[in-house]
């Protein structure tokens, strides 16, 4: 287990890209969880090519969210259908990939992951609380914090039939990406 001061952090990290089996991981979780954060160091780490989900927002969304209006599931089909393209595009490729697209609901993880193999759901876990601390204290181009209460009431959580691999965020960056590292590696 990784401890504050980083010694096993650096070991775990070292031999990830020789113990972390190529997929195209899917980090998911509520506006502020990390997804963004995480996924970039995982792109550090890792080496594979990362996209950041909300780029793939059509400007309707963009501006609909930055009026503080949440989006419904009309507004959310256009972008869940680029995130199973980049997928897709990736997979048809053969390579790895890391994506974040927040993948409230269940239907919508059936549009972006569905039955594609070589596709792991990460969920990135904590309590409302805890996430408006954290989403207070950032500047978001178009999310604002009074959307977060929106975001949690859509939320359902991954079943196990879906096979997430669930990381609650309560530590360092450094520290959530080694747990996570460690749990694809098994």
């Amino acid at each position: 287990m990784p401890t504050r001061n980083g010694s096993c952090i650096k070991v775990t990290e070292s031999g990830a890209e020789r113990t972390v089996p190529p997929m195209v991981l899917v980090l998911m979780g509520v506006s502020g969880s990390g997804k963004s954060t995480v996924a970039l160091e995982l792109h550090r780490v890792l080496g594979w090519p990362f996209q950041e989900g909300d780029d793939l927002h059509p400007p309707s969304n963009v501006e609909k969210m930055r009026s503080g209006r949440p989006l419904d599931d009309a507004d959310r089909m256009p972008w869940l259908q680029a995130v199973a393209r980049w997928i897709d595009e990736r997979l048809s490729a053969h390579e790895p990939g890391i994506i974040t697209c927040s993948n409230l609901r269940r239907a919508y993880r059936q549009i972006t992951i569905g039955t594609r193999q070589g596709v792991r759901l990460v969920f990135l876990k904590n309590d409302e609380q805890v996430i408006h601390a954290r989403i207070v204290q950032r500047q978001h181009r178009y999310m604002p914090p009074k959307l977060l209460r929106s975001q949690f009431e859509t939320l359902e959580e991954p079943s196990e039939d879906e096979h997430p691999v669930v990381v609650t965020v309560r530590g360092s960056i450094a520290e959530t990406v080694a747990e996570l590292l460690q749990l694809l590696a098994t």
